[in-house]
């Protein structure tokens, strides 16, 4: 395999960079981040070394849920700007390698968009069917998305006398997903966005999605994915569909399409993100070791997706409630800081107590896995959450440019802005993306040089993962292997050192093992080659087998 031949899935080995507009930069003085003002930030993303765009939601809506409550999806919300402005960002992207993703949220409607309005209007409207209705609520139906904010996923309408569906808020009424004008729908909604130049969707909550409504029959769900596949494919070759898909590893190769694949293309690896926390309190990586050992073969075209921290609360829901304790309690002690009863409203800097050996590590690791990491704004320059807020927007405040007072967000007052900054240690006099980017210390300039190595890697989004066994638990030393070149890292959960044992038994004599990011070449003579590594240190080795060049 060479290059080239896996240009046409470039989504395996991108990197994802995912922002909310509304926080990123406002440039008309309204307190509202905007997309004239992410255009003027693609030069730094750019920079960075992202290659994929991820946008929030963009379009109109009454701001109940952040913008996944929409009332129109074709359209943009004024307060971020117009179409011709989405385009101009999707134009100085591509001038720069950056393709641009948008989130496609259409398990569910705004209560405000104009098919539900005509829907609870009457029970012969021609958006009736657009929703689920039923006459009696099922009385053991809690919500358990939202355990604590909404108590059923029924809400009763007073003007029709019956009651919808809603699997998230009781603002938010589900799409009836069997009716087959919906599907329609979603799909002319999709194809408008690629017309503008969009590069595929992540698409919302996927396994609501495509789950018919109790006593519907619409065949296999799954039949949905595979035509919406189809569909975007016929529009434009080149998209993807990104799915938010929290479920067991083997769930979850069921929404690839199976071993044959042709549903989604890339998937959250939720697993493993819980798994990494758990072996972070411990110190131990057994657990996320077993993880990444559990996860399934997938079709070539597909990937993972791995991440360190998303837009929502940081999910502990797949581990059990001994294991979610012990994550509580190393990294939300506080129940302030936690939610739903599974899930933590922090940023990774703040569960880490700022230590910035262990933040590194854990980046480096993320780079390393075979997949496509995916960043969150804010993350490159260690940004934290607004301890003041307890809910999931405590993550979502506006990117911090400068040292000034208003972080370089906005001109406006605060009062007007959609988040505040987080405060003490973490406020953009001490957090800023202007002082880090000429400090070659910096965070920043640490993550630019993850996304340089990592493009410079390509096996890493194709290749094959092999654990390498270690007696100390701490470690975690794994390959990642295919015909684009061999990789191994190390990395140290714990605050002491030690030494890994990697074992290159396997390749032939003359072997060298070069340090992707110091000037060390180690001689693979032997079988195993032993390498010190410092307190939560790393280490990515390029293996280099006998004449071949050796580019550090």
């Amino acid at each position: 395999m060479k290059p080239a031949d896996t240009a046409d899935l470039w989504w395996k080995s991108a990197i994802y960079y995912c922002l909310d507009v509304e926080t990123y930069l406002d440039t008309n003085g309204d307190g509202i981040g905007d997309l004239e003002g992410l255009a003027e930030r693609i030069d730094y993303l750019a920079d960075l070394g992202i290659s994929c765009l991820w946008l929030m939601p963009i379009y109109p809506t009454p701001d109940r849920d952040d913008g996944y409550d929409v009332s129109d999806f074709y359209g943009i919300d004024p307060r971020l700007g117009t179409h011709g402005d989405l385009v101009e960002v999707i134009r100085m992207a591509r001038d720069r390698g950056i393709r641009v993703i948008v989130d496609l949220v259409v398990n569910h409607t705004s209560d405000r968009h104009p098919w539900f309005v005509s829907a609870r209007r009457s029970r012969t409207s021609p958006y009736r069917d657009f929703y689920v209705w039923t006459d009696e609520a099922p009385a053991d139906a809690p919500n358990m998305i939202f355990p604590g904010e909404e108590d059923s996923i029924w809400e009763y309408d007073e003007k029709t006398e019956q009651y919808f569906l809603h699997t998230f808020y009781r603002h938010q009424p589900d799409l009836n997903i069997a009716n087959p004008k919906v599907r329609d729908e979603i799909a002319k909604v999709i194809g408008f966005w690629v017309k503008l130049g969009i590069s595929g969707f992540r698409v919302d909550a996927v396994p609501f999605l495509i789950e018919p409504p109790e006593g519907e029959d619409m065949g296999d769900p799954h039949a949905f994915l595979r035509d919406l596949k189809r569909f975007l494919r016929r529009r434009s070759s080149e998209s993807m569909l990104l799915g938010e898909v929290n479920l067991p590893y083997d769930e979850q190769l069921e929404y690839f399409g199976g071993p044959e694949g042709g549903e989604l293309d890339l998937q959250f690896d939720f697993v493993g993100m819980q798994a990494l926390y758990l072996s972070l309190a411990r110190r131990d990586t057994t657990p996320l070791r077993t993880a990444l050992e559990a996860r399934p073969d997938l079709p070539i075209e597909a990937g993972w997706a791995n991440f360190v921290r998303n837009h929502d609360e940081l999910t502990l829901d797949k581990l059990s409630d001994e294991e979610r304790e012990e994550v509580f309690a190393a990294f939300a002690p506080d129940e302030s800081q936690r939610i739903y009863d599974r899930g933590i409203v922090k940023r990774l800097p703040t569960m880490l107590d700022g230590d910035p050996r262990r933040i590194r590590m854990v980046y480096s690791l993320m780079f390393s896995l075979p997949g496509a990491p995916v960043l969150f704004y804010g993350e490159e320059i260690g940004m934290a959450e607004d301890a003041r807020v307890t809910d999931r927007l405590a993550v979502r405040t506006p990117m911090q440019w400068t040292a000034e007072t208003k972080g370089g967000f906005s001109t406006a007052a605060p009062s007007k802005w959609p988040g505040q900054f987080p405060e003490d240690g973490y406020a953009p006099r001490f957090v800023n993306a202007a002082a880090q980017r000429n400090d070659p210390d910096s965070l920043l300039q640490f993550v630019r040089h993850l996304t340089s190595r990592y493009r410079t890697s390509p096996e890493i989004g194709w290749g094959e993962l092999r654990i390498l066994a270690q007696e100390n638990d701490a470690l975690l030393v794994h390959g990642v292997r295919s015909d684009l070149g061999h990789l191994i890292a190390v990395h140290n959960f714990d605050d002491v050192p030690c030494v890994a044992r990697i074992d290159v038994g396997d390749e032939p004599e003359g072997t060298v093992l070069s340090d992707l990011f110091g000037a060390g070449v180690h001689r693979a003579d032997g079988a195993v080659v032993e390498i010190d590594v410092a307190p939560f240190g790393w280490h990515w080795f390029r293996v280099h087998r006998p004449g071949e060049e050796i580019l550090v």
